[in-house]
């Protein structure tokens, strides 16, 4: 299971979490991680609108960012959901346990 998020706001419970699926949904619509430190009034509310989409794909970016706009600690909410976001990549690039072998020899092999 994926680290989750939560919290509770007017008696309505929030999970945010983000999975391979949600994280490939914010890259097609153009999330970029890499650009958080030069685009931070974008990509932060961007980074937290992601967490949305596993749970509460139906809540309107506007109550999202409004959300967004009242969480306390932000620098810590940055590293928790940076924490969160990682965890799937992290996850892809696992090594697993089948052997693959190119049919080709590189260059490098060649010289």
């Amino acid at each position: 299971m994926n680290k989750q998020l939560t919290f509770s706001y007017k008696d309505k419970d929030y999970t945010l979490e983000y999975t391979k699926d949600t994280i490939r949904q914010m890259e097609r619509n153009g999330f970029r991680p890499d650009e958080l430190a030069e685009k931070p009034m974008t990509m932060l509310p961007d980074l937290f609108a992601g967490a949305f989409i596993k749970h509460h794909p139906t809540v309107k970016r506007s109550k999202v960012d409004e959300l967004y706009g009242m969480m306390k600690d932000k620098s810590k909410l940055l590293q928790t959901l940076l924490e969160m976001y990682a965890e799937p990549v992290d996850a892809l690039m696992d090594e697993g346990n089948l052997e693959w072998t190119p049919n080709w020899q590189s260059e490098e092999e060649a010289d």
